[in-house]
């Protein structure tokens, strides 16, 4: 090729970086590396959630909205404080409290509203704790016999004594000037002889705080509000079940004193027995858009949801001879529908403990309950993913037809 027309030729090239370049770099450009999977990189189990909300099976899971808003928060600085102070405020708005705050889960919450109420405001006193008596601080905290099933621990943290009750008329008899608080366990409200109603008139009638635990007991989503509207001094509830917040958080609301006082005997302050209880800045944002996300719902549409699942599962297992399915809703304490699924041992050769272990141990991995009765599961679903039904009725459906005789 002559000179004169090569030059011409190559006057007709794109310039450096133009398409020649681009190819270029397209052609060498490396992949992106794939995404560090930590789960797998750690040898851990994943498993379809059919049992629950339970804290050995790490609760909920974070929607969209709430792992976005934890990110976010993680990216700045901003005063322990204030992250408490502002959504403190928006909780109470939203649940009709005085004042809210974001605690280390509902057991924090329960330690340290109680130490509020044992030492107010009083550095000195807060100092003091576990041993209030010792120091002259009210030590006592009243509940009903009933309500003593593991979860009063919160209370004897702060060193306070607990007082077994089971009437009004020894409730009233057990009333001295050592009474601090009432303690009421929601979800064995049932159980007891003496109701919200009555248990809030004798505290008012004495002056002495009363503290509600509803842990589990959302939905109704009303009873985000409804024990405050009750009058109860202090309302303490899981963050991590149906509202979907962080596991390891809970929320303290009621009046403004009071919850004042607990934060003062929690993080970020020393010299008292919350220090360790810490709940950090994305935790606490991250809770505050949970509860907000969760009150805005369609409950009555994630109801019905609910149910459509579950009829898939009973309608796959249903006809299975030998085999009885029931929907039950508990009153109080996980307020959702789930399937009671039964077979008879002498059509079906399998225990409840059998199945659970070859549900756990099929892929996918599932986890289910174990309930009371003999050759018994309970299954729920308002922790399935999408889809996930499907594979549960499939799944459960398999193992009863493969031990049937």
């Amino acid at each position: 090729m002559k000179r004169r027309t090569l030059l011409k030729n190559m006057s007709l090239l794109p310039l450096a970086g133009g398409v020649a370049g681009t190819l270029l770099s397209t052609e060498t450009k490396a992949a992106p590396a794939p995404k560090r999977d930590v789960l797998a990189e750690l040898g851990l189990r994943t498993f379809i959630n059919a049992a629950g909300t339970y804290t050995a099976m790490t609760a909920s899971l974070m929607p969209a909205e709430v792992m976005e808003a934890f990110q976010q928060s993680a990216s700045e600085f901003v005063m322990l404080d204030e992250v408490q102070d502002k959504v403190g405020a928006k909780i109470a708005a939203i649940c009709h409290a005085e004042a809210a705050m974001v605690t280390a889960g509902c057991w924090s919450a329960i330690v340290l509203g109680t130490a509020g109420v044992l030492t107010g405001a009083d550095a000195k006193k807060i100092a003091t704790l576990p041993y209030p008596e010792a120091n002259g601080l009210k030590s006592e905290v009243i509940i009903q016999k009933s309500h003593s099933v593991g979860y009063d621990h919160a209370v004897t943290n702060t060193g306070a004594k607990t007082i077994l009750v089971e009437t009004k008329e020894e409730l009233e008899k057990a009333i001295n000037d050592k009474t601090a608080m009432l303690w009421f366990l929601n979800k064995e409200a049932a159980s007891g002889k003496i109701d919200h109603t009555t248990f809030l008139q004798v505290g008012r009638q004495h002056n002495i705080p009363v503290m509600i635990d509803i842990a589990a007991d959302v939905p109704p989503v009303e009873n985000l509000w409804k024990y405050n509207d009750m009058g109860f001094d202090l309302v303490c509830i899981s963050g991590g079940k149906a509202m979907c917040g962080p596991q390891s958080t809970g929320i303290l609301m009621g009046k403004k004193e009071l919850v004042a006082a607990a934060r003062l005997n929690g993080p970020p302050g020393g010299g008292n027995i919350g220090r360790g209880m810490k709940v950090n800045k994305e935790e606490i944002i991250a809770m505050y858009v949970a509860l907000d996300n969760y009150v805005k719902r369609d409950h009555a549409k994630e109801w019905k949801m609910w149910e459509d699942q579950l009829a898939v599962i009973d309608n796959a297992v249903k006809n299975i001879s030998g085999v009885t399915t029931g929907i039950v809703v508990p009153p109080v304490a996980n307020h959702v529908p789930s399937l009671e699924i039964s077979w008879n041992d002498n059509k079906i050769k399998l225990t409840k403990e059998e199945m659970g272990l070859k549900l756990r141990n099929g892929k996918p991995s599932i986890e289910t309950v174990s309930w009371e009765k003999d050759n018994t599961i309970r299954v729920t679903v308002f922790m399935l993913k999408p889809g996930q039904d499907k594979i549960v009725a499939n799944r459960i459906r398999e193992e009863l037809i493969l031990a049937s005789v």
